[in-house]
């Protein structure tokens, strides 16, 4: 089955496609990966969606209208995906959407909402979509986060030592690779991309290459802050997001410090990212970190990563033959195939959810529903990157 995934992360900077070839081969998934395209959202859009996320009240007028804008935008993409990755010859679109809240109180998640309406995709591309893949976790009990964890476990499992998957998008989450641990461990790019909007005036989302960080000295005070933040000392399963981790959060944090320079303020939540990452790494007994996300390419933030986990290797997906910046995007490739074929697409044991469950919700496309029968034996435990079959 040729799979077209579709993400935007909590940075909602763009939408990425990747594209892949899967199938089956006794307990192992095959995928054979056929490229990445991206597409950064209107400028006008961003702005729409980023004042109407928390804390910012909005209305349901606007959500409606940012369903819509997204849903467009992530049809585009993939009409693109299918015609300049597949040949037009996809068989199945799988969406995350576009994450706008996801409902944790009390050490629970209480609901989750991703916009982006699957039926302009259907209807722009003529295939089926599987969206909405976190809400049954949910529904099960679960954090419906990270989902990836399947993906991660089934990758690295048979990795030397205990290795550690870990994405750095706006929230960063890890997946230890025997299925034994996944969950957010704070933020990712989110405080540092606030810092630099905030101390640039709007001028630039995030910190292009680390520079700014490099350039300033964490200041200890305001990290010390930080890391009182109590999500860190909760047990995991956990999730979080930018609902907690926003402008007003780090500014409430460093109110009574006195004025910081802007590097020292970037270089100090670039330390707090790193620092809490490597925390969970070592909680999990990790031996090696395979990184992947828009962190990555952060030399300043990789750079304090690596320092705060000596003896550790810490190396990104790309080395492994995994796009860093679309691996996300191939993980949700991977989760609608699996919910196609009425496989389980999460993991009880990562996600807190009470069974695992075949995920998502399913949109027709413009030819009649034909969904492949459910392979004989059990789901594959395995995943192989692999030239295509034949």
């Amino acid at each position: 089955m040729r799979v077209i995934g579709l993400m935007s992360g909590t940075s909602y900077d763009a939408v990425d496609a990747a594209a892949a070839d899967l199938w089956i081969e006794g307990d192992t998934l095959r995928l054979t990966p056929l490229g990445t395209v991206g597409q950064a959202y209107d400028e006008g859009l961003r702005a729409e969606l980023a004042a109407a996320l928390p804390p910012a009240p909005t209305t349901l007028e606007a959500v409606c209208r940012l369903d819509t804008g997204i849903g467009r935008a992530f049809a585009e993409v993939a009409a693109r995906a299918d015609r300049e990755l597949c040949a037009g010859r996809a068989d199945l679109v799988a969406s995350h959407g576009q994450t706008i809240f996801h409902w944790a109180e009390g050490g629970r998640v209480h609901g989750t909402l991703q916009i982006g309406g699957p039926a302009w995709i259907a209807e722009r591309t003529g295939l089926p979509v599987v969206s909405d893949f976190r809400s049954r976790d949910v529904a099960a009990g679960g954090q419906g986060a990270p989902l990836v964890a399947l993906v991660d476990t089934m990758w690295l499992r048979d990795r030397p030592g205990r290795p550690v998957a870990l994405n750095l998008g706006g929230i960063a989450n890890i997946t230890v690779a025997e299925g034994s641990c996944a969950y957010d461990t704070g933020p990712g790019n989110a405080l540092i991309d606030a810092a630099v909007g905030h101390v640039t005036g709007g001028r630039r989302s995030f910190d292009t290459g680390g520079a700014l960080a490099a350039r300033g000295t964490v200041h200890r005070p305001l990290l010390d802050r930080l890391l009182a933040e109590p999500y860190y000392a909760r047990p995991a399963p956990k999730t979080t997001g930018k609902e907690l981790f926003h402008l007003p959060y780090l500014l409430g944090a460093s109110a009574g410090l006195g004025p910081l320079p802007a590097e020292d303020l970037v270089a100090t939540v670039t330390a707090l990212t790193a620092r809490t990452v490597a925390d969970a790494v070592r909680a999990c007994r990790g031996t090696e970190v395979v990184a992947s996300g828009g962190g990555t390419r952060n030399p300043t933030l990789m750079g304090m990563l690596g320092a705060a986990l000596p003896g550790v290797a810490v190396r990104t997906s790309d080395e492994l033959g995994m796009p860093s910046a679309a691996k996300e995007a191939y993980a949700f490739a991977v989760l609608g195939f699996l919910s196609a074929h009425g496989l389980p697409g999460s993991v009880p044991a990562c996600t807190g959810a009470r069974h695992a469950r075949v995920l998502g919700s399913l949109t027709p496309g413009a030819a009649p529903l034909r969904l492949p029968a459910p392979p004989p034996g059990p789901p594959p435990a395995r995943l192989r990157l692999a030239p295509g079959p034949g």
